[in-house]
């Protein structure tokens, strides 16, 4: 009997031993599925799911902007007493959004042309150096042209020519 006893035993303990990896290799097996699972699910919806191009309708095509010429500027800039007389020659546009803005803008020109004069006629040449002089000048004009034309809005100013003499 104690054979018996011995036998069954190992049979128990045989049997324990294997329920573990049994566990182990249904988890390995569960995750390898879900895995496959969600690869394919994910290839599908990428490649197989169209719905998305139903849905968006062509962009109208954006329409391009107007431009309004300025008449060509002429000023002196200001310097001390006894320094050589500088001058500043500026060819301007503008650029706006559309075409219902230039008729708006159009008989406001002689008011523009008073705003840029008075204000390009207090600029110094230093003022007008480098890159930065010049972007700081081209805003400055559009926030003057905007506040002209409120509430419509031009897009920028664009410099034409820029001659410091």
């Amino acid at each position: 009997m104690a054979d018996n006893e011995q036998t069954e035993e190992g049979a128990a303990a045989a049997d324990a031993a294997p329920a573990p990896k049994s566990k182990r290799k249904l988890v390995i097996i569960a995750a390898a599925v879900l895995l496959l699972l969600g690869a394919g699910g994910g290839g599908w919806f990428f490649f197989f799911n169209h719905h998305g191009e139903e849905k968006h309708a062509e962009a109208p095509a954006p329409k391009p902007p107007v431009f309004v010429d300025v008449p060509d500027i002429l000023v002196n800039l200001a310097g001390l007493p006894g320094e050589r007389v500088q001058y500043l020659k500026i060819k301007v546009v503008l650029e706006v959004k559309d075409e219902p803005l230039v008729e708006k803008i159009k008989p406001t020109m002689p008011r523009l042309m008073d705003i840029f004069q008075t204000y390009l006629r207090e600029l110094r040449a230093t003022d007008l150096s480098g890159s930065a002089g010049l972007f700081r000048l081209k805003e400055e004009l559009t926030k003057r042209v905007n506040a002209v034309i409120s509430p419509g809005q031009v897009n920028a100013v664009l410099f034409k020519e820029v001659v410091v003499q």
